[in-house]
């Protein structure tokens, strides 16, 4: 198995150097694709070091497009046979992998969710994030026949074949409904594990909004119907 990580960041100078170098720690990765998205704030200078260094891959977007355009650059020039989406801000533990990477191993599952609403240790969410999520995810489940937890988590693993001949085209925060809804119509073998997860605030550089919840919203209801 060849594990491609793709790391989208935007404007992560305080905990990009970290989040790569917890990534490369755990000596599972082929590549580790980094796309930074138009940063402004330091990071593409911290990324210069990474640009030659194995396993790391190093793209830049002249400018800033979100994370979704982000992600799809990644997907485009990833060559491993499974995916894994790493975000760059210290929210999601590498030290997961293991448990995200078992049942697509074991033959059980051909897309991994890792769940923040399962069990594992986390720090407090902050109140309307949740109730967003959880209904987001109601949805999801309504429109799409499932039991998901929690489809708005950015950990996701998946075998590439999963999304050969799926046209992706979310730019922002989007994608996370966007590629749900598509691999839930192909009935995919999907799989939730539980994850410890450390939420930022506003304060400490979080970037989603409420705005973006009422855009994820209409992606599940749109793609319901279309492709």
């Amino acid at each position: 198995m060849k594990l491609s990580i793709i790391v989208p960041v935007y404007n992560e100078r305080n905990t990009v150097e970290e989040i790569l170098n917890r990534v490369e720690k755990m000596q599972l990765a082929h590549e580790i694709v980094i796309v930074d998205d138009g940063s402004t704030d330091g990071t593409r200078e911290i990324l210069a070091k990474y640009a030659h260094q194995e396993p790391f891959r190093v793209i830049l977007h002249e400018r800033n497009q979100g994370k979704g355009a982000a992600i799809r650059t990644g997907l485009q020039v990833a060559c491993g046979d499974v995916i894994l989406i790493q975000d760059a801000d210290l929210e999601y533990d590498p030290r997961e992998y293991p448990n995200l990477l078992k049942p697509i191993q074991e033959g059980v599952a051909d897309v991994v969710y890792g769940s923040r609403f399962l069990g594992a240790p986390r720090r407090p969410i902050l109140f309307w994030n949740m109730v967003a999520n959880k209904i987001l995810t109601l949805v999801t489940n309504i429109l799409y026949n499932n039991i998901l937890t929690d489809m708005e988590t950015g950990y996701k693993v998946f075998r590439r074949e999963v999304i050969e001949g799926i046209r992706l085209r979310a730019n922002r925060f989007d994608f996370e409904p966007e590629f749900t809804a598509k691999i839930l119509k192909r009935k995919v073998r999907i799989f939730e594990v539980p994850i410890a997860f450390y939420p930022r605030d506003y304060s400490e550089g979080k970037k989603i909004r409420m705005k973006d919840a009422f855009e994820a919203m209409w992606a599940l209801l749109k793609y319901r119907f279309v492709d």
